[in-house]
């Protein structure tokens, strides 16, 4: 059971110079997802860190656009956020969906030199989604964006 938001999240939330974000976020439930990205981007403004959305299709397609945008010709982020919404149906399509993106977030942060954070609300129906956009399970995209700044810290330590 998710307990009622993060608060120790909130605490010593680093101050980072020159950081740069990715968030890739599904079309998929929009209406959940574009608050979970405004809650990202209301922190990185926050703290004064750049960001910038790359949108695809499905959850599926979220690893994906990640490597895509970690091997071009892009400015390199310093961290990237998934963001989606996986209501369960009908059918096991929930479980393999799920089971895909978090596999691939997964394997983004074991191959890539950057922190992939995952945020994609695996929820059991659109109630759930919503108390985790800003409801009594806190939210979500906030939450994404509090936990890339401190990876983000925590990476540029280690590599010093």
């Amino acid at each position: 059971m998710a307990t009622k938001g993060n608060k120790t999240l909130n605490k010593g939330i680093p101050k980072l110079k020159d950081a740069f974000v990715v968030l890739v976020k599904t079309e998929w439930n929009a209406h959940i997802v574009n608050k979970l990205e405004a809650g990202a981007i209301k922190v990185f403004k926050e703290a004064g860190i750049a960001c910038k959305t790359i949108t695809v299709p499905g959850a599926v397609e979220i690893p994906f656009a990640v490597k895509a945008y970690a091997q071009g010709k892009q400015p390199p982020a310093d961290a990237f956020i998934t963001l989606g919404t996986v209501i369960k149906g009908d059918t096991p399509h929930f479980d393999y969906v799920c089971r895909v993106v978090t596999d691939g977030v997964l394997s983004l942060n074991l191959t890539l030199d950057v922190p992939v954070i995952f945020g994609v609300l695996t929820v059991n129906n659109e109630a759930q989604a919503l108390e985790r956009t800003g409801g009594v399970h806190g939210h979500k995209g906030e939450e994404a964006a509090i936990t890339a700044i401190k990876m983000i810290n925590l990476n540029r330590k280690l590599n010093k």
